[in-house]
């Protein structure tokens, strides 16, 4: 049975395990990160807010009660499936499913919302290109951050143990922080040979670029930046 490494945090970490059993694979959760919430004002709301977009399904999951409350009745954009999910569990009475990216849901929003107050639920750690998306379209942008995202370290020693000593098969990647942090361990002189054959597959470009050039003939990525496509991608390969 072909082992997989899996570098997401709880609860999705779970979640993808499952996928992976269903699929004949044996699942290994390593989370590279880990979310925090932050402290949010509910008054951080501005009153003319007209709709609310939401990039992570973390945005939602971490963000207080007290908060949700104040916005569920206005409008809400997701980035996809996922998200869009968390949207409706916190008690979002209407929300949109977007195209799968932060770029295009952009872009998507900017036409009817130029002018506009959106409030934009978010991690303090985000790529930027959706705010600046909507600023340059004339959309006004109220970052609201929700949660941190920190970097989990582990000794030679865990991680062995964690492996049985033996190489894994393959590695997925689901963020440029986790990405990162992993070839920084695939370098120990303690791990390298756990990881000298190993395929790794990412959710986005932007993702595998945070790998950098290590095994870059072994790295692969996923057609569409979600996890049915990354899971498509090692099946196929694997």
């Amino acid at each position: 049975m072909l082992r997989v490494l899996v570098t997401r945090p709880e609860p999705g970490a779970s979640r993808t395990a499952r996928q992976l059993e269903k699929t004949g694979f044996q699942p290994i959760l390593l989370p590279l990160t880990e979310t925090v919430a932050l402290p949010v004002d509910r008054g951080v709301v501005p009153h003319d807010a007209v709709a609310v977009a939401i990039t992570s399904a973390n945005a939602v999951r971490h963000a207080p009660k007290e908060l949700i409350v104040a916005i569920t009745a206005l409008p809400c954009h997701a980035v996809g499936e996922r998200t869009a999910q968390a949207a409706r569990e916190a008690g979002f009475l209407s929300v949109g499913e977007g195209p799968g990216n932060a770029e295009a849901l952009a872009e998507s929003l900017a036409a009817d919302h130029s002018g506009k107050t959106i409030v934009y639920l978010c991690g303090r750690v985000r790529f930027p290109a959706f705010e600046r998306g909507l600023e340059t379209a004339g959309v006004r942008v109220r970052a609201v951050e929700t949660y941190d995202t920190f970097a989990v370290s582990y000794s030679d020693e865990a991680i062995v143990a964690l492996l049985s000593g033996e190489p894994v098969d393959a590695v997925l990647f689901y963020s440029a922080k986790a990405a990162a942090a992993l070839q920084v361990l695939a370098r120990r002189p303690a791990l390298q040979g756990l990881f000298e054959k190993t395929w790794f597959f990412a959710l986005s470009a932007r993702i595998a670029a945070a790998f950098g050039d290590t095994a870059r003939e072994r790295l692969r990525i996923a057609a569409q930046p979600d996890e049915e496509a990354l899971l498509a991608l090692l099946q196929a390969r694997l």
